[in-house]
Order: structure tokens, then sequence, then C-alpha cells
């Protein structure tokens, strides 16, 4: 464990305790591989499960482990037209578990989350039975407008790379609050609470996952 990650851990118990004053559970691992075998645990056979788009969820190892068990699979990659991607995302919301990462933190236990289309953000505030949350600590900011300055800065420009979009952010590695067609920030959406306890679930990981 390096000092960054022992930094982390120190913090914590006080993540945790205002995670739970939200209605939001919260979950610590050591390490990747411990978070996706418990993970498991949570999820039954037979389930339906969802997931919005995520680096995080892909490094730790989960999207393989769901693919590989025995879960009905709502994937949105899977349409071919339009309209059938417009019909899973309507069965995305009514999914048993919707995984997710978030764009940003704080140690106060603040969500805060851009969208471009929004699919995601649904999912988080309203649908799903559960919606599960795999968080690195390089998520981890001291305010919302620090958070925002992250998403708008290291996670948007990274994700329109990753997507190939066109947009400035693609050629100035930056943002430049575009009115692009193919912008990535159209919803910005900040989760202080949990209205159904116990709903949304938390998993830390003293790792750097996704950006």
């Amino acid at each position: 464990m390096n000092n960054l990650q022992a930094a982390f851990n120190a913090a914590v118990p006080g993540i945790i305790m205002n995670l739970k004053k939200r209605n939001i559970e919260a979950f610590y691992y050591e390490n990747s591989t411990a978070m996706v075998e418990d993970i498991l645990t949570k999820i039954p056979a037979g389930s339906s499960v969802s997931w919005g788009g995520s680096e995080s969820l892909r490094e730790c190892g989960l999207m393989d482990a769901i693919k590989d068990g025995s879960y009905t699979l709502i994937d949105r990659t899977t349409a071919k037209t339009p309209e059938e991607k417009q019909e899973i995302y309507g069965r995305a919301v009514m999914a048993d578990f919707y995984l997710m990462s978030t764009n940003a933190i704080t140690y106060e236990g603040e969500l805060i989350n851009i969208d471009g289309v929004g699919n995601r953000l649904a999912c988080l505030m309203h649908g799903p039975k559960e919606v599960f949350i795999i968080i690195g600590m390089n998520k981890f900011v001291g305010s919302i407008d620090e958070g925002i300055h992250r998403i708008e800065n290291i996670a948007a420009p990274a994700n329109v790379q990753r997507l190939n979009r066109n947009t400035p952010c693609h050629t100035l590695g930056k943002c430049a609050h575009c009115f692009s067609e193919e912008s990535v920030c159209s919803h910005t959406v900040i989760t202080r609470r949990s209205p159904h306890p116990g709903r949304i679930k938390v998993f830390l990981v003293p790792e750097y996952l996704g950006y």
C-alpha cells in the first residue's frame, strides 16, 4: 500500500458515515478482486442486470464477471436500430440491478454526474430496484464545484477520446462549454441523498479506476 492509498483508507470511515446519513450504503475493499467477488454474492442468479457506460466497471473486472454469470443482461450495445436501443433503455429502467460508476464524489458523500443522453442518470435517480456504484479513490473531490471541474476537464475529455466525438474538448483536451450535437455534457445531476434507504450502494476501493 502506498501513501496515497493509506491516506484514502484513513478517510474511508468518515466517507461511509457521510453516505449512511444520505441513505446510501457503502462497502470498502482492499482491492478490486475482493470487491467483485462480494458484489457477485449480492446479485442472485437470474436477476436482470443493466449498466451505464463505465471504464471503472471494465477495469475492475466486474463487467467480465457479469457477462460470464447467470443473469439476464440488458445491454444497449446489442441494439441494431434506434428503435431497438430505445426499447432497451426502457427495459434498463426496470432492471433488478443497475451498475455504474460516478464521475465524481465529495468526501461528504455527494455524487456528481454529467451525462450526454441521460439514460445512466435516469436509472440512478429512479427505476432499477438497486443501483451499484463502483468508485475508485481517484473520483474523490473536496466540493461539488471541484467535482464539476474534474468532470469537465478530466472525465469528459477522456470520454470523447474513447467515443471519438466531434467536440471542442476532443481537440483542446479541456471543456469549452460547447453546444455540440455530439456533446457528452447535457445533464448535470447532484445526488445529495437517496429517498429509498439502501437502494443505492457504493463500493469503494483504494485504486485508480476509470476517469
